[in-house]
């Protein structure tokens, strides 16, 4: 009996994050990571009735992939969807979704990756606009 007990909880144990925590570490703000669920479906934190959202482990290792496709692999948004649909590996070929063009050098994949990062702000202000 005591053997069912200690399993029963450790599967109900799992570590729920709060976005304000999983923002933290990640280092995305909270109104991206609000964006980010609704640009991949594959991201569903649990929302409780008062409306915060809970983040699983699992689901902070699919944000981390998402971050790292969007800002350090240059893919754009459609691009890692589908990429992760696909269930590609991170590090493979990203010309799949990126759509850099050859030579580009490490000032124009950081300019990129600004701008990147602007776009998914702006579209998250936006998102939340809308919602008014």
């Amino acid at each position: 009996m005591a053997h069912n007990g200690t399993a029963t909880q450790t599967a109900t144990e799992q570590r729920l994050y709060r976005i304000g925590e999983v923002s933290r570490m990640i280092g995305v703000k909270a109104f991206v990571l609000r964006y980010w669920e609704t640009e991949f479906p594959m991201l569903e934190p649990e929302k409780r009735a008062n409306g915060r959202r809970f983040y699983s482990e699992e689901d902070v290792e699919l944000i981390r992939k998402i971050k790292r496709l969007l800002y350090d692999e240059g893919f754009t948004i459609a691009g890692a969807r589908r990429h992760l649909r696909e269930g590609g590996a991170l590090g493979g070929d990203s010309e799949t979704g990126a759509a850099i063009a050859p030579g580009y050098g490490a000032t124009q994949l950081l300019n990129r990756k600004m701008l990147l990062d602007m776009r998914d702000s702006l579209r998250a202000f936006l998102t939340l606009l809308e919602r008014r």
